[in-house]
């Protein structure tokens, strides 16, 4: 069975920065595609980013192109988001997940992803 813990998440104002850490335990991490999702209150849980095995593929949602970057360490088994510029519209939990069903290709849909995170939350304010 595989564990997700993230980190980092917190309170901070519009324009800064965080980056978000997710911790994998119990399984092979390489063989997963990773991926950041995202929920605000009254809204439905949105695809952030996702990241291939190697880290050779990454997807994004629109709004966070150019802001957010995804990345992974699969010798410490650990995935990041860093979010730069942040926006009160960015505030949400933010959970971690993994897909075990593939490695190569990236999916946004939340149905996908076998394994999430207990979340972490993300707080900006304007």
């Amino acid at each position: 069975q595989v564990q997700l813990v993230e980190s980092g998440g917190g309170l901070v104002q519009a324009g800064d920065s965080l980056r978000l850490s997710c911790a994998a335990s119990g399984g092979t991490f390489s063989n997963y595609a990773m991926a950041w999702f995202r929920q605000a209150p009254g809204k439905e849980r949105e695809f952030v980013a996702g990241i291939n095995w190697s880290g050779g593929t990454t997807y994004y949602l629109d709004s966070v192109k150019g802001r957010f970057t995804i990345s992974r360490d699969n010798a410490k088994n650990t995935v990041y988001l860093q979010m730069n510029t942040l926006k009160p519209e960015d505030m949400a939990v933010y959970y971690c997940a993994a897909d075990r069903r593939r490695a190569t290709t990236v999916v946004r849909s939340a149905n996908a992803y076998d394994y999430w995170g207990q979340g972490t939350q993300v707080t900006v304010s304007s």
